[in-house]
């Protein structure tokens, strides 16, 4: 809950790179459709699948997607991931060996071993699902104080890069 919690209280969050590459975002209950489509089906034994949306979006899409779900204005901060890596080390893999590159998965082995998948909830449906979850029980809505010293530590780094 620690992104929501900053949005809703105006505080920056960062954007690695300049939040174009691409990515996919696949809500619990489609994959759980996929999943189940698999269970049962000798023919999918020993067979990796991705079960994935087929909805594609920017980083900047989907961040603006999380304000918009809150009803909040945004302060994005767009930081070149390089730089993010440099400054969070333990960032690196997930960060430039991941979420850097843009990402597009092929559904069409699921499809052709479980014919009833689609996934059906997209992207700003299923942050909606997500944030009334954590509306509705306070004690779910967690805040990692150790991720907002992180993120507030990568934007002052960044912010006295560019001003020399």
């Amino acid at each position: 809950y620690t992104l929501a919690d900053r949005l809703k209280k105006g505080r920056p969050i960062i954007i690695h790179g300049d939040g174009s590459s691409l990515w996919v975002v696949t809500h619990a209950e489609d994959f759980a459709r996929g999943f189940l489509g698999l269970i049962g089906n000798w023919q999918a034994l020993g067979h990796a699948f991705h079960i994935t949306s087929d909805e594609v979006l920017t980083w900047n899409q989907i961040y603006q997607t999380i304000a918009d779900a809150l009803g909040v204005e945004a302060d994005f901060v767009h930081i070149p991931s390089d730089f993010i890596a440099r400054v969070a080390p333990q960032m690196t893999g997930t960060l430039l060996g991941d979420k850097t590159w843009s990402v597009i998965f092929d559904n069409s082995k699921i499809k052709a071993f479980t014919p009833s998948f689609q996934a059906v909830i997209p992207f700003r449906e299923g942050i909606r699902r997500t944030l009334a979850w954590f509306d509705a029980d306070e004690r779910r809505r967690r805040v990692d104080g150790a991720v907002n010293e992180e993120m507030d530590r990568i934007i002052a780094a960044y912010t006295r890069n560019q001003e020399r």
